[in-house]
């Protein structure tokens, strides 16, 4: 009996691989063959940026052509066409050797003398933003207690300050970069304050739960939730920090500089030069915030992963 019953047939439904062995959602050898076509899918950007970027480029291409279709039409010495803007800018500043990064002695002399009173005014600006802010917006109290200062102070024009710089530390670059220092430090502290001041409760309960260090807190807590606060202030500051530097190169006693160069070009009539400048500058706020918005898609990205 126990032979036959070994030499029973297994049932119909046994024979074969099992049904187990070909899992419904791709997860086998068939899902990852599959994969390769959506991942080099998801390395093409999407149709909708591409549109956007080119409505973009579209919008700066049609206000160019209508600048020089008016500016033909003019015929006015104050008022060149890009074009003519364009070719002088670049004689001016970019036509020089490769080896120098095809900056020319004017360029090198003018044009990185105010970045460089720029980055450094900014520079100190968002480090002791931060700092003071962050210090400020732990607490409520302390918070409530310098909000009218801080109020106070934000509300000054920053060219109203230039002459108290001047008084205590005369002309030149350690004044002007001062005065953009002082200047650009109040949009970093405050949206610092209010960013860290709006952190949520809970999680600091739950840090104080988990016996965080101080330093971890300001790390793992603080910095993460004010990091978009964080970011709205220093587009401010950067924006600030340009308008400062070339108003503080318009002073007597600059011998230097984009500002300078305008001033200079306004004594001497040439329009030209004049014009290259703004657009100069207006180009370079440009980069500068294009910079600055990647950095915050990096950064502010990874801070609301590691708070999730």
């Amino acid at each position: 009996m126990r032979r036959q019953d070994a030499a029973e047939p297994e049932p119909s439904g046994a024979s074969g691989p099992p049904a187990s062995s070909a899992p419904p959602d791709g997860s086998g050898r068939g899902g990852g063959e599959a994969s390769g076509p959506a991942r080099a899918r998801a390395l093409v950007p999407a149709p909708a940026a591409v549109r956007h970027a080119l409505l973009r480029w579209l919008v700066l291409a049609i206000a160019v052509a209508v600048w020089q279709l008016a500016a033909g039409a003019h015929g006015s010495v104050y008022f060149p066409p890009p074009v003519e803007i364009g070719r002088h800018a670049l004689d001016l500043w970019f036509s020089g050797p490769a080896r120098h990064v095809f900056l020319t002695d004017e360029a090198v002399g003018n044009i990185l003398p105010s970045l460089g009173r720029m980055a450094a005014g900014f520079g100190i600006a968002a480090v002791a933003g931060m700092a003071l802010g962050v210090a400020i917006g732990r607490s409520r109290r302390v918070y409530a207690l310098c909000d009218p200062v801080l109020q106070f102070a934000r509300a000054v024009p920053p060219p109203a300050l230039v002459p108290v710089f001047v008084v205590i530390l005369d002309f030149g670059t350690p004044m002007q970069i001062a005065s953009i220092a002082f200047s650009a430090v109040w949009p970093v502290l405050i949206n610092t304050a209010e960013g860290a001041r709006d952190t949520d409760p809970l999680r600091i309960e739950v840090a104080a739960v988990l016996r965080l260090t101080p330093a971890e807190r300001l790390r793992f807590l603080i910095l993460p939730s004010a990091l978009p606060r964080i970011f709205a202030g220093l587009r401010l500051s950067l924006s600030l920090s340009l308008i400062l530097m070339v108003f503080s190169e318009l002073l007597p006693g600059t011998a230097n500089g984009i500002g300078f160069t305008l001033t200079d070009a306004q004594s001497r009539s040439d329009l030209l030069t004049v014009w290259s400048a703004l657009v100069l500058l207006g180009a370079l706020g440009h980069l500068l915030n294009t910079g600055l918005l990647a950095v915050e898609k990096r950064l502010v990205g990874r801070g609301r992963a590691t708070t999730v």
